[in-house]
């Protein structure tokens, strides 16, 4: 719903509460009336078109020039009709038959045409009630003057407001749309990364070893990798700080192949954990969002005889998206333990289940992070940690700590709120770090 909406319907209550009032001054100065039955009829006629115009401007399609012109002539009309139906007198002791229902129709020009129309038809009025003061004859007071230039302030101030409140949403709009391709940008950067670059920097490295023409393409596929990282670091989020910004941490010298090596780690992400392979989105196990899935059966499937999974005896439910983004960040988590730990390192998943939300921890026992290589890394545009670890567990709502001590491993934690949990970003109570 945009601004404008609430803005006509309240002109919609304002038309009907002006026309009561008119009816309480007919009713009032009855006797200053030289033909009753014409002003009875001008307003039914007020009455009907109150209903019209509330109609009309409840659509944003009949919100044009054509039906505010219409507005504003039933309303001088209304107006100039005083003339003909009461005496001199009555406009000493009311204001004309349209009385304040006439701002219905000023304040719709304010919004539509802007402030500089709503000025000019504030001007039309008084200029149109001077007239009609001249024409019967009657007393021009200090009231007169008044009306004038209270209709002309609130039109005035309403076609700003509008004005302002229209650019707002518009930019509101744009900061939605900005938001929205930025997360696609960032979804897009987490796959490139967990298939593309993981293959580019194995192939890179194995041509490397190989020397001859496989190192020629290795170091086209390095050279590549370069790219594609400079590509998506410039849409990351800053690093460092308590949600666990970063990348992966010095790799050791030489590959090796493992179960969850670079080509391995590919083949895992994209596949969906939620069916036990296949592509995403086509395996006959994948659910829905809202489907609850057993989150111990992906995350048990990155169990070997390095890494150990410790999770509750009763299943862990989440929708089926949420259970798909977090296997995919603990799996990337377990890669880092991978390519950048010595060999025979050692690393333990613990799944713990809460009231509010789940838990997964992944520690090693590894060298650990070295002071400041989290800020370097994000600056050579690694996207391990920012993207496929720290992005998917942010979109789901939830938040990501490192804990890390050169010499003593690194336990990453990982908590995803469940429906009434709190809100993304923000404090989870009890948390100890």
């Amino acid at each position: 719903m945009g601004f404008d909406v609430p803005l006509w319907r309240a002109f919609a209550v304002f038309r009907a509460a002006t026309l009561v009032y008119s009816l309480v001054l007919l009713v009032q100065n009855h006797g200053a009336l030289t033909r009753p039955w014409l002003a009875w009829t001008v307003l039914a006629a007020m009455a009907v078109w109150t209903v019209a115009a509330t109609y009309g401007y409840a659509r944003p399609e009949h919100r044009t020039w054509r039906l505010l012109t219409a507005d504003l002539a039933v309303a001088f009309a209304c107006l100039f009709a005083t003339a003909a139906a009461a005496t001199p007198f009555y406009l000493t002791q009311a204001p004309p038959l349209s009385g304040y229902w006439f701002a219905g129709a000023a304040l719709s020009a304010a919004v539509i045409w802007g402030r500089r129309g709503a000025g000019i038809v504030a001007l039309l009025y008084g200029f149109a009630d001077l007239t009609l003061r001249v024409v019967m004859d009657a007393n021009i007071t200090a009231a007169t003057a008044r009306g004038v230039v209270l209709l002309l302030l609130a039109s005035l101030v309403v076609g700003y407001m509008a004005k302002v409140a229209e650019q707002a949403e518009r930019r509101f709009a744009q900061a939605v749309s900005l938001e929205a391709r930025l997360r696609e940008r960032e979804q897009l950067a987490r796959s490139i990364h967990d298939s593309v670059l993981q293959v580019l920097a194995l192939v890179s490295r194995r041509g490397a070893e190989a020397g001859g023409e496989a190192a020629e393409l290795g170091r086209m596929a390095g050279e590549q990798e370069v790219r594609l990282r400079a590509l998506f670091a410039d849409g990351g989020d800053p690093p460092g700080g308590s949600s666990g910004e970063g990348a992966a941490r010095p790799a050791a010298p030489g590959g090796r192949g493992a179960p969850w090596g670079a080509a391995g780690r590919a083949a895992a992400v994209h596949a969906d954990p939620l069916s036990g392979g296949g592509a995403r989105g086509g395996g006959p196990g994948e659910g829905l969002d809202g489907a609850p899935v057993d989150l111990r059966e992906p995350v048990r499937r990155a169990e070997s005889s390095r890494v150990s999974v410790s999770a509750p005896a009763s299943p862990v439910l989440l929708p089926a998206r949420t259970a798909e983004e977090l296997a995919a960040a603990v799996l990337a988590a377990l890669d880092n333990v991978e390519r950048h730990c010595p060999d025979g390192t050692r690393a333990w998943v613990l799944l713990e289940d809460e009231p509010d939300g789940v838990t997964v921890s992944v520690r090693d026992e590894g060298p650990g992070i070295a002071p400041g290589r989290l800020e370097e890394a994000h600056a050579d545009g690694r996207l391990g940690v920012a993207q496929s670890i720290r992005g998917r567990v942010r979109d789901l709502g939830g938040t990501v700590e490192y804990v890390s001590v050169p010499g003593q491993g690194t336990e990453v934690e990982m908590r995803v709120p469940r429906g009434d949990a709190p809100q993304r970003g923000g404090p989870w109570p009890g948390s100890s770090w």
